[in-house]
């Protein structure tokens, strides 16, 4: 099966960010006098919208999401220094498929954040769409991606959705999209699986094969 549209998640996916992530919602929650959640705690719910992900990580209220969001945005753009480099082989794939397919992105970040890691990794000119967490509702709704099928007025069987967790293999599949899950995120690959995607990738370039050559 070939595609001639690829949306992508960006977090997990593209960029390898899990670890920047999961060191600043750490740091916001000792700033929030909150009990510091365990790697794997945060990793799960990466991928769903910021203000959500909190509510649900901390099992607080809005009020307390709304502080803790203030703190982890204050220290992930002033105060932490992990990088956040492309995955092993991205940045060529993504030159070698923006040649044969349109390309877009499907993310949690927010529309700041995203423009942010386009420019620092200079992969902005790759990818014709975009949908963020503060333009559409957060994963795993289908909004992002019918958003972006609906500029490019194709239907969502003709576009491959590319993703490293439930929640972006849950809004394809709820729409019938097909999509290829990534083993390298935060998400395991058995959780992954259960929501039947053509393949589980263990590499980037990989996806060379699900276009029109």
């Amino acid at each position: 099966m070939k595609f001639k549209y690829i949306i992508f998640d960006w977090d997990g996916t593209v960029m390898d960010s899990a670890a920047k992530i999961v060191s600043c919602m750490q740091q916001a929650a000792v700033l929030g006098d909150m009990p510091v959640p365990s790697k794997e705690a945060v990793e799960h719910i990466i991928g769903i919208s910021l203000q959500p992900a909190i509510k649900q990580l901390f099992d607080v209220d809005d009020k307390k999401a709304d502080e803790l969001k203030e703190h982890y945005k204050t220290v992930f753009i002033k105060q932490d220094t992990t990088p956040c480099p492309l995955f092993a082989h991205a940045e060529p794939t993504l030159d070698f498929l923006s040649k044969r397919a349109r390309l877009a992105v499907a993310t949690g970040k927010a529309r700041r954040g995203l423009e942010r890691a386009f420019d620092a990794s200079t992969t902005r000119h790759y990818f014709e769409h975009s949908r963020c967490a503060d333009e559409a509702e957060s994963k795993p709704s289908s909004d992002m991606l019918i958003q972006i099928i609906e500029q490019w007025q194709v239907n969502a069987g003709e576009v491959l959705m590319v993703g490293d967790t439930i929640y972006d293999m849950q809004m394809a599949e709820n729409i019938g999209m097909p999509r290829v899950a990534v083993s390298y995120g935060v998400h395991h690959s058995d959780a992954l699986s259960v929501h039947k995607p053509l393949r589980i990738i263990d590499c980037f370039s990989e996806l060379q094969e699900f276009v029109y050559i």
